[in-house]
């Protein structure tokens, strides 16, 4: 395992942040972190929509593995920009995706629960092979690029799909995450809000994922061929944002959610965009190759914000 080689793009990202630290770890690989716009100087600038930089670079590190972690992960955004979320979130996957194989290296790409469209997820939850049918752009790029990885899969690629739902985590700003920011209203009691009490999330923490990153790439046994190709990784706990700023009003014990409005119905108007009901996603497939172990919601909180977190 000394001789392996983890590239994580996206690694100023709060997913990606949090994977790349937890293979540096880890200690048996050499990682580096790709970056685009980030000023982190410990990570490496590459422009992934630059094919042939991209390709040039890869073939000098030599990866085993490539965690995919880089997209345009906010729904409001690329609604307003259709042309460049299909770019990152289609085009550089698919590429990725024939890299792997030209180069020999095992791609994940990093998917979500938005692929679905969360109407009626099936007990238990959705299964890495229900269909797919996502609600707005986000969730149609994302799945268009499982297609590109999947299909580049079945030419000879080795590529695993990891899909997520909403994350949460150690971040330097709490915009970056979409629970996380809901820390920043809860504290501003200043300000009249709205709050989502509609939707049923499953928010997972950053850094399990990176673990189970890590546990998976580490396994003695693994043969990467017979990994399946599509993973669900997800905590159970569930919760709308109204719920999740409940909790986070009583960790820092602030008085009440009197400035912000429950919604339980949908988002509506011109400027709305849709958002699935309920994409609870199944990880029994997942558990059958290692165990999820995902920290409770309420606990991590409280640590991370009595130690000074954001």
């Amino acid at each position: 395992m000394s001789s392996s080689k983890i590239v994580v793009t996206g690694a100023s990202g709060v997913l990606g942040t949090a994977v790349h630290k937890a293979f540096e770890k880890a200690l048996r690989y050499e990682v580096v972190g790709l970056k685009n716009k980030s000023p982190a100087s410990h990570l490496v600038q590459l422009d992934l929509t630059d094919k042939e930089a991209t390709k040039q670079k890869l073939e000098e590190i030599k990866p085993t593995w490539v965690i995919h972690c880089a997209a345009e992960r906010r729904p409001d955004v690329a609604e307003k920009d259709q042309v460049g979320t299909q770019l990152l979130n289609v085009g550089v996957p698919g590429y990725l995706a024939e890299l792997a194989k030209a180069i020999n290296f095992t791609l994940v790409y990093i998917s979500t629960d938005y692929v679905f469209d969360g109407r009626s997820p099936p007990p238990g939850g959705y299964t890495p092979e229900s269909p797919t049918n996502p609600l707005q752009i986000y969730g149609q790029t994302k799945r268009d690029g499982e297609n590109a990885v999947l299909e580049a899969r079945q030419q000879g690629a080795r590529t695993v799909v990891l899909r997520v739902p909403v994350l949460y985590g150690p971040a330097p700003n709490n915009a970056d995450s979409a629970v996380n920011i809901l820390v920043d209203v809860v504290r501003d009691q200043s300000k009249e809000s709205n709050m989502d009490d509609y939707a049923i999330r499953y928010p997972t923490n950053v850094l399990d994922i990176a673990s189970f990153l890590v546990r998976l790439t580490g396994l003695a046994d693994l043969s990467v061929d017979a990994l399946p190709p599509i993973l669900h990784y997800s905590a159970n706990e569930s919760f709308t944002k109204y719920q999740m700023c409940k909790i986070f009003t009583d960790i820092l014990g602030l008085n009440g959610t009197n400035h912000m409005k429950p919604v339980s119905t949908p988002p509506t108007g011109a400027g709305a965009t849709s958002r699935p009901y309920n994409c609870h996603l199944s990880t029994a497939e997942t558990e059958k190759l290692l165990p999820l172990e995902c920290t409770g919601f309420r606990t991590w909180w409280e640590e991370y914000l009595r130690d000074g977190g954001k």
